[in-house]
C-alpha cells in the first residue's frame, strides 16, 4: 500500500443520488470516511441513512455519482463483490438464522474466507480439515472478544434481543472487515445493553483497527463514541464534522436535535 492510499479516505461517496420513482432518497450526497475512524450517520426518520448504507454495500445502485473504496471505484459492484473487498454490515432488523446455533451463525460470516475443492470438502480431509479448524479458531476468538461464550451452542431464536444484536455483530466481524457498517446497532436495547454495545464498538475500532460507519439515534451514544458525524435530512447532507461542531450547527439543531431551552 503506497503512502497516498494510506492517507486517502477509506471510503468516498462522491455526489451520490438514489431515486425510487419520483422520490429522491439521496440528493448528491458526498461523504468521506477516513481510515480508522468511527463515523456516525444521523438524521430524522426518512432522512436517507439506511439508503446510504445500502448504496455503500451494493444493495442499491446510485442514479448518479460514484463510490470509491480504498481508492478504487466500486460503484457498480454487487453486494457479494463489495463484501469480498472487506465491507461487512449488520441490519436494522436482526437477520440471524434463527434455527442455527450462535456458533454456526457466526461461522457463516467466514464463508467468503473459505477456499477448497469439492472432493476435500466432501470427505473433510487434509486441507479442508485444516481450513475448518483455522476458521473455527478465529470464530472462537470473536466469541471470546464479545463475551458470548455461555451462549455459543444456543439456538439464535432463544436469545433475548440484545444478545441477538451482539451475535449479528460477531457474524459481521467474522468476515474480518476493513469497513464495518452498523444499521442502528443499539435499537431496542436497554441502558445496560447499550453501554455494552458501545464498549464493544470502541474495542473493535481500537483492537482490530476497523473503520466503522453506524446509524444511531441516541445522541448521547453518538457524542461518546463517534470521531466524525454526518447529518442527513430529506436525502441531503446538512452537516459533516466532529461531534462538538455538529452539535452546535444551527441546521442540525433545527432538523434533528431540537431547539435547546434556557
Amino acid at each position: 500500500m503506497n503512502a497516498s492510499t494510506e492517507t486517502s479516505p477509506l471510503l468516498s461517496v462522491d455526489r451520490v443520488s438514489v431515486r425510487f420513482g419520483a422520490l429522491l432518497a439521496l440528493n448528491e450526497v458526498t461523504v468521506d470516511i477516513p481510515r480508522g475512524e468511527i463515523c456516525a450517520i444521523i438524521g430524522p426518520n426518512g432522512a436517507g441513512k439506511t439508503t446510504l448504507l445500502n448504496v455503500i454495500s451494493g444493495f442499491y445502485r446510485p442514479a448518479q455519482g460514484r463510490i470509491l473504496f480504498a481508492g478504487q471505484d466500486r460503484t457498480h459492484l454487487a453486494p457479494p463483490d463489495v463484501a469480498a473487498l472487506g465491507v461487512a454490515r449488520t441490519f436494522q432488523n436482526v437477520a440471524l438464522f434463527k434455527g442455527m446455533t450462535v456458533l454456526d451463525n457466526i461461522m457463516t460470516g467466514r464463508l467468503l474466507k473459505m477456499r477448497g475443492s469439492f472432493l476435500f470438502d466432501a470427505i473433510w480431509w487434509g486441507p479442508a480439515r485444516r481450513q475448518e479448524l483455522a476458521h473455527r479458531a478465529f470464530v472462537e476468538r470473536i466469541i471470546d472478544f464479545l463475551e458470548i461464550q455461555a451462549i455459543r451452542k444456543m439456538p439464535a431464536s432463544r436469545l433475548p434481543y440484545g444478545l441477538q444484536k451482539r451475535v449479528e455483530l460477531a457474524r459481521a466481524l467474522a468476515a474480518e472487515p476493513t469497513l464495518l457498517l452498523l444499521d442502528e446497532p443499539m435499537a431496542g436495547m436497554n441502558v445496560e445493553e447499550k453501554e455494552d454495545m458501545c464498549r464493544f464498538i470502541l474495542d473493535v475500532n481500537a483492537e482490530f483497527g476497523t473503520t466503522i460507519a453506524l446509524i444511531e439515534h441516541d445522541m448521547g451514544v453518538v457524542m461518546d463514541i463517534a470521531d466524525h458525524v454526518v447529518v442527513l435530512d430529506y436525502g441531503c447532507k446538512i452537516a459533516d464534522g466532529r461531534p462538538d461542531q455538529v452539535r452546535k450547527d444551527e441546521a442540525v439543531v433545527g432538523a434533528y436535535l431540537g431547539v435547546p431551552h434556557d
